[in-house]
């Protein structure tokens, strides 16, 4: 009983995706099929009657493809968890010049409205993705279209078989039935291969995706920097520069006070050994800034724990083996371990968070997970678009559910050998 219930709910979905499938796929055949319709309606009384459904074609197809082509990945995304990247050109920043100006990375416009504007229509039609959206569009339907009505045949067949008297309409309709039950859970499958093939991103478009994100890379490497360097040079000139300036002064003094006023020299010798050992702290807050002692030391799984348990939030830590990284890649992953924790404190308001840390064989997975109210996201300029950008310099991902309410779990995976 247990199989056959497993089986009927395989024929239902696969039959309810097979549907989806083919109203997804064959809607820009559907258009066709109504242009040469309309042309051959009005076929004879107009001569000019083929102007009409040429230009209802050429506007359906251009103007659907790309929603067919986002409607076939999020299908294949959401039933085969297959995600394929779309390969679109992202528009750029718009800026306002001195002039008043707005420059949208094309053209000069008056109001910041027109140069966005002009700027999508520039990037959509532009795109080389388009060649390939229309060339999904034309394969889909006599491939993956084609086999997901083979269900939705059979039930025609069937319906109407058995609405028919006599042997041979009912012959017809139990074949239909046998059709649509036995090909319902496989049929909706080969869109999933085809998008694959078909969808993905061109290896010239691949390169210069890759070009531009190292692009980017590289400009926040660069500010990061300065912003790092800025940090330090400010720390040592308001902190231990100052401390150690007077610490001289007060040993210069000490020493001068030596042989006339040996207490006093004394006293400023007990203040300089305090300064000394100020500045030392401060010093060391400073490199605990960039790296904490014990993530140079112990390596990422101590410096976590050692985190875990200085965190508000009760923080379980997992790993399944001892392991040591490039210092680069411990660094990277540390911070992002940090900010996801400190966020769920301070906007998930989470009670409990779970670190779980391990090595597939491809590379190390770092696996963050609280017990917030979800709705976390990757936004432009947010910190975790700033995660994300640091873990691609290691070929990273980074991952992210957190559906409203809660729970958050984020998946950081970077490419490494350990030691």
């Amino acid at each position: 009983m247990r199989r056959l219930g497993v089986w009927v709910v395989a024929v239902c979905v696969g039959f309810v995706r097979a549907c989806v499938v083919v109203a997804a796929t064959m809607v820009i055949p559907a258009v066709w099929a109504g242009a040469i319709a309309l042309g051959i309606w009005w076929g004879a009384a107009n001569p000019w009657s083929w102007v009409a459904p040429v230009v209802l074609v050429c506007v359906g197809t251009l103007g659907l493809s790309r929603p067919v082509c986002r409607t076939v990945r999020h299908l294949v995304a959401r039933w085969t968890g297959t995600v394929i990247p779309s390969g679109y050109r992202q528009p750029g920043p718009v800026t306002r010049l001195s002039t008043g100006y707005w420059w949208n990375g094309f053209s000069y416009e008056r109001t910041s409205r027109d140069a966005v504007i002009d700027q999508k229509l520039r990037l959509r039609w532009s795109d080389p993705a388009n060649w390939r959206d229309l060339r999904f569009a034309a394969i889909v339907p006599v491939t993956a279209g084609v086999v997901a009505v083979i269900p939705l045949a059979g039930v025609v067949a069937a319906v109407l078989g058995f609405g028919r008297s006599g042997l041979g309409a009912h012959l017809v309709g139990a074949l239909g039935m046998v059709v649509a039950l036995a090909t319902s859970p496989y049929a909706w499958r080969p869109v999933e291969p085809v998008a694959v093939r078909f969808l993905r991103a061109s290896a010239a478009m691949a390169l210069a995706d890759r070009v531009d994100e190292l692009t980017a890379q590289r400009a926040d490497t660069t500010v990061a920097q300065a912003a790092e360097i800025r940090r330090i040079e400010r720390d040592l000139h308001d902190g231990a520069q100052a401390r150690l300036v007077a610490l001289g002064l007060s040993l210069a003094t000490a020493e001068k006070l030596m042989d006339t006023d040996p207490v006093r020299a004394r006293a400023l010798m007990r203040e300089a050994r305090v300064g000394a050992t100020t500045s030392l702290t401060e010093l060391r807050e400073l490199v605990q800034g960039i790296n904490p002692p014990v993530l140079n030391e112990r390596g990422l799984i101590d410096a976590v724990r050692a985190f875990a348990l200085d965190s508000p939030l009760e923080v379980a830590v997992g790993a399944d083996i001892e392991l040591r990284l490039d210092p680069p890649i411990e660094s990277a992953l540390y911070f992002g371990i940090a900010e996801l924790v400190t966020n769920a404190v301070k906007h998930a308001r989470a009670s409990r968070a779970r670190i779980s840390i391990a090595f597939d064989g491809t590379g190390i997975v770092v696996e963050v997970e609280d017990d917030g109210r979800g709705g976390a996201g990757v936004r432009a300029g947010g910190g975790l678009a700033g995660l994300r950008r640091r873990l691609a310099v290691f070929d990273g991902t980074l991952e992210i559910t957190s559906p409203a309410g809660g729970p958050t779990r984020v998946r950081m995976m970077v490419p490494c050998e350990s030691s």
